[in-house]
C-alpha cells in the first residue's frame, strides 16, 4: 500500500509540473502492462468457448453474488473517472465553437472512448475467464496471495509473474486516477487546489488504517468497489440529463436512441443497487 501510494504521488507530481500529457502516457503504459498480464494467461490456457458464452447470461445466486456484481460494476465504470475524463477533455481542447472543429473533436473522442472501453472490456473478460478456468473449484483462492499461487501451480511461474504485474499495475493506475479525479472534483466544487501531499494523505491514511486493523484486504477491496457502484447514478443521471437537453447541447444533443439506452443503463444500475440494499440490509 505504501509503495502504491508513493508511486501514485510521483505520478501526480509529474502531472502537476509537466501537464496531463505525460500522465496520460504513464497510465496508458500501465494499461498495457495490465492487458499483457491478464490476457497472456488466457492465451496460455484458452477457456472453453461454449462455457464462456454461457457465462454471458447474467445469473445471481444469493446476496453475495449481487454484492460481487455491484463491486465489478463499480470497479469497471468508476464514477469519478467520468468527471476526470470530462476535465481532461476540457483542459486539452478548451471550449471550441460549434462547427467542423467541434464535430471533429467529438468524433475523435467517440473513437477514443470506444477503443478504451473495448480494451477494458477485453481485460475484464480475461480476468473472469482466468478465474473461472484456473481458480474454479479450488480452496484458498479468495485472496490475492491464494489466487497468485493457484495461477502459478496451474499455468506456471511466468504466468503467475505476469498476473502479479497486472495486479500491481492496476493498483497503481487506479490510485493515480482516483487521486487525480479527486483533485479535479474538489477544484471544481470548492474552487480551491489542495496540495499533493494532503491529497495523498487523506486517501492513504484511511486505507492503511483499515489494513493495519486486520481487515481482510480482499473483502475491503470488494466493499470499496460496491461503494463506488452506488456513486455511479450520481454521475450518470446528471450526465445523461444534461447531454439530452437541446438548450444546453444545441446540435450536439444526444440522439434519441442514445438517450433511451443511457436511461436504461442508469435504471439497471439503480435497480442493482436497490436489490443489493434489500438483500443485505433489509
Amino acid at each position: 500500500g505504501v509503495i502504491t501510494g508513493a508511486v501514485s504521488m510521483i505520478l501526480l507530481m509529474v502531472q502537476d509540473r509537466r501537464g496531463q500529457r505525460p500522465f496520460e502516457f504513464v497510465i496508458l503504459g500501465l494499461l498495457g502492462v495490465i492487458a499483457v498480464g491478464f490476457l497472456a494467461s488466457v492465451v496460455v490456457e484458452p477457456p472453453s468457448f461454449t462455457e464462456a458464452a454461457a457465462g454471458l447470461i447474467p445469473r445471481f445466486d444469493g446476496a453475495e453474488s449481487v454484492l460481487i456484481a455491484a463491486a465489478m460494476l463499480g470497479a469497471t465504470i468508476m464514477p469519478h473517472a467520468v468527471y476526470l475524463h470530462s476535465g481532461l477533455a476540457r483542459d486539452r481542447h478548451g471550449h471550441p465553437e460549434a462547427g467542423p472543429v467541434r464535430r471533429r473533436l467529438l468524433r475523435i473522442t467517440r473513437v477514443d472512448v470506444g477503443l478504451a472501453m473495448l480494451l477494458a472490456g477485453a481485460v475484464n473478460m480475461s480476468m473472469l475467464l482466468l478465474a473461472a478456468s484456473t481458480l474454479g473449484g479450488r480452496e484458498g483462492v479468495d485472496s490475492i496471495e491464494g489466487a497468485h499461487a493457484a495461477v502459478g501451480e496451474t499455468l506456471g511461474p511466468v504466468s503467475a509473474l505476469l498476473f502479479a504485474m497486472g495486479l500491481l499495475a492496476s493498483g497503481l493506475a487506479s490510485t493515480s486516477v482516483g487521486a487525480y479525479a479527486g483533485a479535479m472534483i474538489m477544484d471544481g466544487l470548492l474552487r480551491k487546489r489542495i496540495p499533493i501531499m494532503v491529497r495523498r494523505l487523506v486517501t492513504l491514511i484511511p486505507a492503511l488504517t483499515i489494513l493495519a486493523a486486520g481487515v481482510d484486504p480482499s473483502r475491503a477491496l470488494v466493499v470499496s468497489q460496491v461503494v463506488l457502484s452506488f456513486g455511479i447514478p450520481f454521475a450518470l443521471i446528471p450526465l445523461v440529463r444534461f447531454t439530452s437537453d437541446r438548450t444546453l447541447m444545441g446540435g450536439d444533443v444526444n440522439h434519441r436512441i442514445t438517450a433511451y439506452a443511457a436511461w436504461l443503463i442508469a435504471g439497471i444500475v439503480v435497480a442493482l443497487n436497490i436489490a443489493l440494499i434489500y438483500l443485505t440490509v433489509l
